[in-house]
């Protein structure tokens, strides 16, 4: 059980609750006198989703957006989070942490409402988590990464690859212009998941869920909950000005985009007959939506670059 599939697989026995979802989607939906509450909980840990270097203020700001992107994939406006919070001695951190925490929770509406503090070993690496919970629309299903059906669209929402970009960029594996490189850094350190989105979409969709990990990763994790095969075609990504005039649209860099991960925007299955709704209810929020792809038969997934089949890469996206 070294990886996070198989430990998740594991888990599977212990969580026989029907509000864990057989621990196949972002969140757990539970229902308690007639209302629906959706909890996720989410960790960053120094030197996996952030580097020792980041300020405080953007560590604190990913934490809080990693557990709202969450409950934006199922349509939940967040209504309060529980921090557990590693303090170090290192009293300018924990302040400029709080700084930061602040300003995310307030930016998402979602309060703390309690938690836990432990102490943190010298020299360790930090460590933080989050617990978010949510309501969703009254009447409206909380969609999971299942559902999907045959002929649906594969649509994300933003663009691709421009954390993953800001990321190496930070850790000197790539160059970009100086006016791109702040952008690029930005949404690596500080994503803004897309609540009023998430909502508007939920009661639309089949599946949904918020791209973390890559997706390349994610659209088979979601195809694979439905039991189904995915087609991606690669030249449809939607790249920003920012990661085009740095790296362009060749099939390197948009297999780059597809599997470098920490988007988080949203990924989402729908049948083609409801994609004017799709684009009205996405506009009514100032969002575009991208069609990249379809459900199909089978299983796995299968990859297009202008048209030709091209090879699953070794890695698909990020796993612990």
């Amino acid at each position: 059980m070294s990886t996070e599939a198989a430990f998740i697989t594991a888990l599977r026995a212990l969580a026989t609750s029907s509000a864990a979802r057989q621990l196949a989607d972002d969140a757990a939906v539970l229902e308690i006198g007639g209302t629906r509450l959706v909890l996720t909980m989410d960790s960053i840990v120094e030197g996996v989703h952030f580097l020792s270097a980041d300020p405080p203020e953007t560590v604190a700001w990913k934490l809080v957006a990693t557990n709202v992107s969450d409950l934006a994939a199922k349509g939940a406006v967040p209504r309060g989070c529980l921090l557990s919070y590693a303090l170090s001695t290192a009293d300018e951190w924990n302040a400029a942490f709080l700084r930061g925490l602040r300003l995310a929770c307030e930016t998402y509406s979602i309060p703390l409402l309690g938690g836990d503090t432990v102490r943190q070993p010298n020299g360790s690496a930090r460590s933080f988590s989050l617990v978010a919970l949510g309501e969703p629309a009254a009447g409206v299903e909380v969609p999971s990464r299942g559902g999907a059906c045959v002929g649906d669209e594969l649509w994300v929402t933003g663009s691709l690859g421009d954390a993953g970009l800001g990321l190496g960029i930070l850790r000197g594996e790539h160059k970009a212009q100086s006016a791109d490189r702040d952008t690029l850094v930005s949404r690596y350190r500080t994503p803004m998941p897309d609540v009023s989105l998430g909502v508007a979409l939920a009661p639309l969709v089949h599946a949904m869920m918020d791209v973390s990990d890559g997706v390349l990763i994610d659209a088979g994790r979601l195809a694979a909950a439905s039991g189904l095969a995915a087609v991606v075609e690669l030249d449809r990504l939607p790249l920003s000005d920012e990661y085009m005039s740095s790296l362009g649209c060749t099939l390197t860099s948009c297999l780059f985009a597809a599997t470098a991960g920490d988007d988080y925007c949203l990924l989402f299955a729908a049948p083609p007959r409801i994609r004017d709704d799709l684009i009205a209810a996405a506009k009514e929020q100032a969002q575009k939506l991208h069609c990249i792809g379809r459900i199909t038969e089978g299983e796995g997934l299968v990859l297009l670059f202008d048209g030709q089949i091209i090879p699953p890469p070794a890695r698909l996206g990020y796993e612990h």
